[in-house]
């Protein structure tokens, strides 16, 4: 049995009808693992044991019918031999989490208890191919790594994945994972899944549960997927989803109510890619197809985004890592220390004034979704960052496309541009505890192109 094409939910349909899942639950797994760490850089993952993922293929697939809640119609759970990467950050027992840097990797030693993410997993019957590369600290946006290596796109030599959920891409786009967790504070998620051409979700700020998982800003950090059809998203998202959300509902308003999408205003995009811009018009065509009515709004107010959560970000961050970056201490790149000590300078009364900032721009991005449903922009304005350039510049410029919805905690899925603008990719939005309806809008982007192809 080989991948049905990009669809999880065919491949899982699959399984469920072969007359020997077991076996094709273990080929899979195979198949993966073959595939794994093949991008030009060889460093898709930081761990991996060949090993035991294999035992997890053989314990998963002699899983028997149940009452679990989280079942699919076969009865057995709804990632049953499913091949999915973890994102570095988490801990999985008798592995190491280095959370990308070689210092932590040492110090933290090796894991005795699952994180809360993959005990989640492990139950959706999800088989872990390994745990991926990250920017480190998932304190960066491009993917490059002085430890490890920076992180290059799997058939697209000389370019970076993004990051920091840089080896999470580069997994799906080798096919050693149908799908990878990743982590989205500034981007983390979009703007890796934007790169690549890939989908991606970011859970609406306070869903899931980081035990066991490693932080870098808690005001913001969220957690997430990236994959490859957007009609797979709601049945990902689960994985996260409330017991008391119902996504009937979310069905429901978007069948019969009308929708409309705020679409930032082209002042906005002043520092565009063509191209970028261009997918950002086939995206707006696309959703007007589906009957949703596209409105643009003026974000001149997003202005200080950047202003509000750098500096947030950076002392957050100082705070969780302290004592390991002051100098001559160099656990770190200069890059990234010397965000960490900005971060640590701030004063009580500074940050005090930040937070009210924060507070009063959350309430303006909850007012302009309660007047549209859903906001579209670019993930990023650009679609590609070459490996080797000088990057020193490019973080403060994809942020500013990725802060204010990261100030706002709210959900996004990342919608790949297709054809000749594969690379750039547009972040669809929507309130705070939304992501069912979200993911129900970005289905039906899916299903319509699958139709087409």
């Amino acid at each position: 049995m080989a991948p049905a094409g990009n669809s999880i939910r065919k491949l899982r349909a699959e399984l469920s009808s072969a007359a020997n899942a077991d076996a094709g639950i273990l080929h899979l797994a195979d198949l993966a693992l073959a595939k794994a760490s093949t991008n030009p850089s060889h460093n898709t993952y930081l761990w991996r044991d060949e090993n035991w993922t294999r035992s997890e293929a053989r314990r998963i697939a002699s899983t028997t019918p149940g009452s679990a809640s989280e079942i699919d119609s076969d009865g057995r759970p709804a990632l049953w031999g499913i091949p999915v990467s973890v994102k570095d950050c988490f801990d999985l027992a008798g592995s190491p989490t280095s959370c990308g840097a070689k210092f932590y990797r040492e110090l933290n030693g090796i894991a005795d208890r699952d994180s809360w993410l993959v005990e989640r997993l492990r139950q959706a019957g999800a088989v872990i191919t390994g745990k991926t590369h990250l920017h480190p600290l998932a304190y960066g946006i491009t993917g490059e790594n002085a430890d490890f290596g920076d992180c290059i796109q799997p058939g697209n030599p000389g370019a970076l994945t993004g990051g920091s959920s840089s080896g999470a891409a580069a997994s799906v786009m080798e096919g050693s994972a149908m799908a990878a967790i990743g982590t989205d504070t500034g981007g983390s998620i979009r703007v890796p899944a934007a790169l690549c051409g890939l989908a991606g979700y970011r859970a609406s700020l306070g869903r899931g549960n980081w035990r066991g998982g490693a932080h870098l800003a808690a005001s913001f950090d969220t957690i997430g997927w990236l994959f490859r059809d957007l009609e797979d998203g709601p049945m990902l998202g689960e994985l996260f989803e409330p017991a008391s959300k119902s996504s009937p509902d979310a069905r429901r308003d978007l069948d019969t109510q009308p929708v409309t999408v705020a679409v930032v205003e082209e002042a906005f995009l002043h520092d565009c890619e063509p191209s970028v811009v261009a997918g950002l018009r086939a995206t707006v065509a696309e959703l007007e197809a589906l009957g949703v009515s596209p409105a643009n709004v003026p974000v001149d107010w997003w202005s200080d985004a950047l202003q509000i959560f750098a500096p947030i970000q950076a002392s957050e961050a100082a705070q969780i890592h302290r004592g390991h970056f002051a100098a001559p201490f160099a656990a770190f790149d200069a890059s990234i220390r010397q965000r960490l000590e900005w971060g640590a300078s701030l004063s009580g009364h500074a940050l005090a004034q930040l937070r009210s900032r924060h507070a009063e721009f959350r309430a303006r991005m909850d007012a302009l979704l309660a007047q549209h449903q859903f906001l579209l922009m670019p993930a990023a304005p650009v679609s590609r960052l070459q490996a080797g350039a000088d990057h020193s510049q490019t973080r403060m410029r994809l942020l500013r496309y990725t802060a204010p919805v990261s100030l706002a905690g709210m959900p996004a899925v990342t919608i790949p541009c297709t054809g000749q603008l594969t690379g750039a990719g547009m972040q669809l939005v929507a309130a705070r505890e939304n992501d069912e309806q979200l993911l129900r809008l970005a289905q039906r982007i899916g299903a319509a192109r699958n139709s087409r192809n």
